[in-house]
């Protein structure tokens, strides 16, 4: 009866150093997961902060790819931004 005890309380230490293990284990295991989640939760709340400028930046960079475009297909853009030679150089003389 004595030996019994003895050896049921070894077979309950044994399993409560094996409990402790695994939930040391676990509580290393969740504590990974957490960090992954927060750092997901930090890259998401950066990209929701900079939706619009993203955005913005790809309609810029789509308009800028299609006048480029343009220009290769052979569209002539110079007479938009063209000035007299005499009005520069009396621009110049002021200066």
């Amino acid at each position: 009866s004595l030996n019994d005890k003895a050896g049921a309380k070894a077979d309950l230490e044994s399993a409560l150093e094996s409990s402790v293990s695994e939930q040391a284990s676990t509580t290393k295991e969740h504590m990974a997961v957490m960090k992954y989640i927060q750092s997901l939760h930090a890259e998401c709340d950066w990209l929701l902060q900079y939706f619009d400028v993203r955005k913005q930046a790809r309609a810029d960079e789509i308009d800028s790819l299609g006048k480029a475009k343009a220009v290769l297909s052979g569209a002539d853009y110079s007479l938009l931004q063209k000035a007299s030679p005499l009005r520069a150089r009396k621009f110049l003389r002021h200066a």
